[in-house]
């Protein structure tokens, strides 16, 4: 019962998605209508021309032939209108939902936190947003007009076929019962296998994805044959799957064939037989076999409608299981807007553990950092440091304890606001594919040229803009590609000073420079940490040396505190890491 409840919420929530184009979708079912009343009128017509005008006088005969011509005429020009409107239309009403919910869907990746990308394929992302929400577009364009079009044909075929000879009729609908049965049997079975088939291709998708996004590595190490070969695994499984599904496919086909033959041979049959004993006319014969292509068209398209069916409800499955997770972080109810802070920030008693594992990557830490301060974040690989940084902007949720910007709670902050207040500056810079002015503008949108420019001389990256082809129209290809290391980072340097945040996180953002770069480098970022909160993760000690307040992180959590020559004398961890050479 419960399962039945759900099932009955899920497609009332699909036809939810009709409700902006209420007009086009129900003139999309006139049009329908009306192109399958003209199809049961002209074996009408063809039948009163053979049993009424031929007993006319011949000039008669002609008037009245010529009329019903001109009708017919007027009636495949109906049919015509009808078959463009819900052709194009149709298709159309399909494109805009398809569009809605693809809206819908990436408005909802947008909203899933770290924690949920972290445990994702990017592939498998993609094929939700494009093949399923295809084949779903499909399924609600077709899918009422299909049904219609059937009902009526089939409805009103076989109230035709009844007057003509009601024993003919029922043995031909007797064969279609049959169809019905055979073709609901094999579509059963292909539904697993439609579903099969969108697990591959996802697989497959998020493999390309893979290894196209890291083509650099592949032929850096010669692994080209290495990559083919993963790849025809997966290409290798997806045929696996496919095989399977033909197989089904082959039987459903060859079983409707051979059905739709059987009722026209079961129709000559007995239309023979009932023509020799004299129960029925050639007129009526042949206008008996006229209507049958009417009766099994529709069957067969009733049929290819559960085909469609469980491939677009497949992917309309796969939609509300994306659409069902819900994001793990997001506004609480009583979350306040902000505006601008000074920056204070204060971490009490925070623990934090990444999702179902529940060993402690930090645990019970205590930190207090005053407005304008600059803080290093020291420790081994895996002390924390990334993750202490990213509770901050609620990338991840605090397992337990609290953060407090200024005071207040971060959990009852509204995101947009929240985040607003801190700039991020990244070890792995991401640019988007485009130019160099729409990459930095992307930290404030509604940056004019010069605010952009400005930024870019602040982040001393002007003097490489101006020496590039188009200088800030320069397009700099997918993530950059065409940027040395240090250009990406001035470039996501002059991102963060658009920005203006009053909070900065810097994570090991020089530690894959050159020392010429990181030197250019470091000096950009002194410049925008200057009267800002400052969080440095550092990868090379030597970079944070002169830092006022050092934090180094360990397992147990904050381990020591001070300066470089404070921590020095200590001679603990940090001294330990400075030998080491870090």
């Amino acid at each position: 019962m419960e399962q039945q409840k759900k099932e009955k919420s899920r497609i009332k929530l699909l036809f939810g998605y009709y409700k902006p184009y209420k007009a086009l979708f129900f003139l999309d079912l006139f049009f329908a209508i009306l192109g399958a009343a003209v199809t049961l009128v002209l074996p009408l017509l063809v039948r009163y021309i053979m049993n009424t005008v031929g007993n006319l006088p011949v000039s008669q005969a002609n008037s009245v032939i010529f009329k019903i011509g001109l009708a017919m005429v007027a009636l495949i020009l109906v049919q015509l209108a009808s078959r463009y409107f819900i052709t194009y239309y149709g298709h159309l009403m399909g494109t805009y939902i398809e569009r809605d919910m693809r809206n819908e869907i990436f408005s909802h990746y947008q909203k899933l936190s770290f924690a949920f990308y972290d445990n994702q394929k990017v592939g498998h992302l993609l094929s939700r947003i494009t093949s399923d929400l295809f084949e779903i577009s499909e399924l609600l364009h077709h899918g009422p007009e299909d049904i219609i079009i059937s009902v009526i044909k089939l409805t009103g075929a076989l109230v035709i076929l009844c007057r003509i000879n009601g024993k003919m009729a029922l043995i031909c609908f007797g064969v279609v019962l049959v169809m019905l049965c055979y073709a609901l049997v094999y579509n059963k079975k292909m539904k697993t296998a439609f579903k099969e088939n969108r697990a591959r291709i996802a697989d497959i998708n998020s493999q390309i994805e893979d290894s196209l996004a890291g083509i650099r590595v592949v032929k850096s190490f010669g692994n080209e044959k290495r990559e083919m070969e993963k790849f025809s695994q997966g290409n290798e499984r997806f045929v696996s799957s496919k095989r399977r599904t033909y197989r089904y496919m082959a039987g459903y086909h060859a079983g409707m064939d051979a059905f739709t033959t059987l009722i026209t041979v079961a129709a000559l049959v007995s239309g023979a037989y009932f023509l020799t004993n004299g129960s029925l006319n050639t007129t009526d014969l042949v206008t008996f076999l006229l209507y049958i292509s009417n009766f099994t068209e529709p069957v067969t398209k009733l049929v290819n409608f559960t085909e469609q069916f469980q491939n677009g409800y497949s992917g309309y499955d796969r939609f509300l299981e994306m659409m069902s997770i819900a994001p793990d972080i997001e506004d609480a109810k009583d979350a306040v807007s902000l505006d601008r802070v000074e920056g204070d920030i204060r971490f009490q008693e925070v623990s934090f553990h990444y999702g179902d594992n529940l060993e402690e990557v930090l645990s019970h830490v205590n930190l207090e950092v005053k407005p304008g301060e600059y803080v290093a974040l020291v420790g081994t690989s895996g002390a924390g440091k990334t993750t202490l940084c990213s509770l901050i902007p609620r990338f991840y949720d605090v397992s337990a304890g609290t953060i407090y910007l200024d005071g207040k709670d971060i959990r009852k902050i509204k995101l947009k606001d929240l985040r607003k207040q801190i700039g991020i500056v990244q070890q792995d810079v991401y640019l988007f594919a485009g130019s160099i002015m729409e990459n930095i503008r992307y930290g404030k949108p509604d940056a004019t040229d010069e605010e952009v420019i400005r930024a870019a001389k602040a982040a001393n990256a002007h003097g490489f803009i101006m020496e590039m082809p188009e200088d800030y129209d320069t397009d700099i290809g997918q993530r950059g590609v065409k940027l040395s290391g240090g250009q990406k980072q001035r470039l996501s340097i002059a991102r963060a000073f658009l920005k203006n945040p009053p909070i900065l996180i810097f994570d090991e953002a020089t530690s894959a420079l050159d020392n010429e770069s990181e030197k250019v480098v470091q000096e950009s970022l002194e410049k925008l940490s200057k009267d800002r909160t400052t969080f440095v993760i550092a990868h090379r000690l030597s970079t944070i040396r002169n830092a006022r307040r050092i934090l180094v992180l360990t397992e147990e959590g904050i381990a020591e505190e001070g300066t470089h020559q404070e921590l020095m004398e200590k001679n603990g961890v940090y001294a330990r890491l400075c030998r080491a050479g870090l």
